[in-house]
């Protein structure tokens, strides 16, 4: 499925075309659910886990991505929806 967040193949930070990783904004177990439900956006790899400051490492960015996913989630299903696919509030 298409993201619901992103409509164009850019980071989802900084706007940039260039070395793009897609990330499952919810990994482990839920990272078929992400795909199924279009949870996921694309970064730059340095974004995504080439440096420090990338989501995997930055526990504030990934909670925001969490929150700012389940926002769009919500809008567009419902949070019932949200809580029954993910089972975990994040706002």
């Amino acid at each position: 499925m298409k993201s619901i967040l992103q409509d164009e193949k850019k980071c989802y930070i900084t706007g940039s075309t260039n070395n793009l990783h897609k990330h499952h904004v919810y990994m482990g177990s839920d990272r078929k659910k992400a795909d199924k439900w279009g949870c996921w956006v694309w970064l730059r790899a340095d974004w995504h886990n080439m440096s420090s400051y990338g989501v995997h490492f930055n526990k504030d960015l990934d909670l925001r991505l969490k929150r700012e996913m389940q926002e769009a989630f919500e809008k567009k299903f419902s949070h019932e929806k949200f809580m029954e696919v993910f089972h975990k509030n994040y706002l």
